[in-house]
């Protein structure tokens, strides 16, 4: 006795309408047809389509919504005479429902076209060449400035022996007649279901050769160093990447070249610490120039300028130099430079400077107010 509950299968209520009904199978099918490699199950697939052969059909869904799993034992009276789930055509719902796709309509044929974004899965069409990621490193001054490189790459590239097609004496494939691929044909439950695979003796080709290219072994690819020149823009920094098109590894059956993709990585600075196109640079100053003032030599990556420290500056004060960080790749904008203060504290002093601070904490505490507050307030 079948007591499968048609509506739970294809996850509809018993108030869908026929376009709903039809809406959930497709989606069905497409996730369980056998040529779906990741979620194919082919005992899932015939359960459903079982379920949409009688909800799409009006009569048996009437029936069924009437007897319900009685309608499959013969207990159903007069008025239903049962149904037998191998009078079932997949064939023709797959029709009815998708049409022919890519020429064939029949399952385990062509509906993994579905599969392969609705094109018909073809090995003999132009396939372009895999793409290449490469890493390139690059010094802080490289980044900064843009360099120009020469990189030498081992690619995959069409055979200079045999002009990419793997062989001499070309003739049509005699096994699949230069289509590429072949049909087989198989008995079951639902009738005849019809596989297509790529032809096990040319691999799709449609064509085989009298004599194998010894270069390729039959490949039409053979490993080759190439030199790429590339230029790196101003500015760029770690994570940045660059693409070269039509310059990565061959195509198949003449298909275009892959692109080559450089994935920059930039070396730190010992001198600047980098925030985007910001620099920053730690300046150490003396107690008097802090306390004084005085006009200082900063380094940026443009040259040395000379900046003013304000008297009576404190330690970790930051100084803006407008203009003077790293320049937005692809852009005129540039970015500032930073700098910090680093009042310097003298491990060692003479006798003649400790006289001489003494002094100068002496007149300090009498002259400097906020440390007057502070110690009434202790």
């Amino acid at each position: 006795m079948n007591k499968k509950d048609y509506y739970e299968v294809l996850g509809v209520d018993k108030s869908a309408s026929e376009a709903e009904i039809k809406s959930a199978f497709r989606k069905l099918a497409k996730k369980y047809h056998p040529d779906n490699k990741e979620t194919g199950d082919e005992e899932k697939f015939k359960e459903i389509g079982e379920a949409y052969a009688v909800l799409s059909d009006e009569n048996k869904r009437r029936q069924y919504d009437q007897f319900g799993s009685a309608a499959f034992d013969g207990s159903a009276g007069a008025g239903y005479s049962g149904f037998d789930p191998g009078d079932i055509d997949l064939n023709d719902i797959l029709r009815s429902v998708f049409g022919d796709v890519g020429g064939f309509s029949s399952f385990g044929g062509g509906f993994s076209d579905f599969f392969d974004g609705g094109r018909a899965s073809n090995s003999t069409r132009p396939q372009k060449g895999r793409d290449t990621l490469v890493r390139l490193d690059l010094t802080f001054e490289e980044a900064a400035f843009g360099v120009d490189k020469d990189i030498e790459l081992t690619l995959n590239d069409t055979c200079s022996n045999c002009n990419g097609k793997g062989g001499f004496d070309e003739s049509t494939c005699s096994y699949c007649h230069g289509s590429g691929y072949v049909v087989t044909e198989q008995r079951s439950l639902f009738g005849v279901v019809q596989s297509r695979g790529v032809c096990p003796k040319c691999h799709g080709k449609g064509k085989s050769y009298k004599t194998i290219c010894k270069v390729c072994n039959g490949t039409g690819q053979e490993k080759k160093k190439k030199t790429i020149s590339i230029h790196i823009p101003e500015g760029v920094n770690t994570g940045h990447q660059l693409r070269i098109s039509g310059k990565g590894e061959a195509g198949i059956n003449g298909g275009s070249n892959g692109d080559i993709y450089f994935e920059i990585h930039v070396k730190e600075s010992k001198l600047y610490i980098r925030d985007e196109e910001d620099l920053t640079i730690i300046l150490p100053i003396t107690i008097t120039d802090a306390i004084l003032g005085a006009k200082k030599e900063v380094p940026t990556i443009y040259g040395n300028v000379v900046m003013e420290v304000k008297p009576g500056t404190q330690n970790g004060t930051k100084y803006k130099l407008k203009g003077k960080g790293l320049k937005v790749p692809n852009s005129l904008r540039k970015g500032d430079e930073y700098v910090v203060i680093n009042v310097m504290i003298p491990n060692k002093i003479t006798r003649e400077q400790k006289t001489l601070l003494e002094s100068l904490a002496k007149t300090d505490l009498e002259t400097n107010q906020e440390f007057k507050d502070f110690q009434k307030n202790l």
